[in-house]
């Protein structure tokens, strides 16, 4: 059985995600910094839940420690626990405001993958999905014709742009793991006050597709539910 974890999983896309997956057969594996909001989600869902802050290096660490324990590995890590940062005038983005966002969206990635990297490499077909934005994408950014060129998300195009680099080197200096890096596109969650376009299902096709490639898939790659994404 596929054991796949998935970072800020009791709710909305995670939560999605975790729901689709689980239908698939994977055994899921919430990570939630809440433990009360992690174990509803899981009983609703019917999956595991393990306490897990991407901002904490110790909270990862026990997290690791805990899968390893208790399921004995792991195949796929959905890096997706994120924090929007605001919608600020970009001039009253400070030093401040902006290290918490890397800290969560970027740092935290890596603070994750290094954590489970051991896990996954025990795999036979390790997957790392990492759920970044095109607000992070440099291509989408600079087309006029994007809501995406008109939002001032300083801080938050900054970690996934950080985080779309990530990916790539990973996947370059990491051959035996498929890391791939997903746009869920304009979702009505609680991140954007339920406002995007897509439902929540929508938003996690391009999540849950990456999710299940298997050791033949691509690396190194961006997408969105309708296919590739320029960097």
């Amino acid at each position: 059985m596929t054991t796949t974890l998935i970072t800020g999983g009791n709710k909305s896309l995670g939560f999605e995600t975790a729901r689709r997956l689980a239908e698939r057969g994977h055994r899921v594996v919430i990570g939630a910094r809440d433990p009360e909001r992690g174990r509803r989600a899981a009983e609703e869902l019917g999956v595991e839940w393990v306490q897990l802050d991407v901002t904490s290096d110790a909270s990862v660490a026990a997290a690791a420690a805990e899968v390893r324990e208790r399921f004995g590995g792991l195949d796929v890590l959905v890096n997706n626990a994120g924090i929007a940062g605001g919608m600020s005038a970009v001039e009253d983005v400070d030093a401040a405001a902006l290290l918490a966002v890397l800290d969560t969206n970027t740092v935290g990635i890596v603070r994750t993958t290094q954590a489970f990297l051991p896990l996954l490499r025990e795999s036979a077909a390790p997957v790392v999905v990492n759920v970044t934005s095109g607000l992070g994408s440099f291509a989408v950014r600079s087309d006029p014709e994007r809501l995406e060129s008109t939002l001032p998300t300083l801080a938050y195009s900054a970690s996934k742009a950080a985080l779309n680099m990530l990916t790539l080197v990973y996947a370059r200096f990491l051959p035996d793991v498929r890391v791939n890096v997903v746009d869920p596109g304009y979702t009505a969650t609680e991140f954007n006050g339920h406002s995007g376009p897509q439902t929540v299902t929508e938003g996690t096709d391009a999540i849950v597709a990456m999710a299940t490639i298997g050791a033949d898939g691509p690396t190194g790659t961006f997408t969105d539910r309708h296919g590739t994404v320029g960097w």
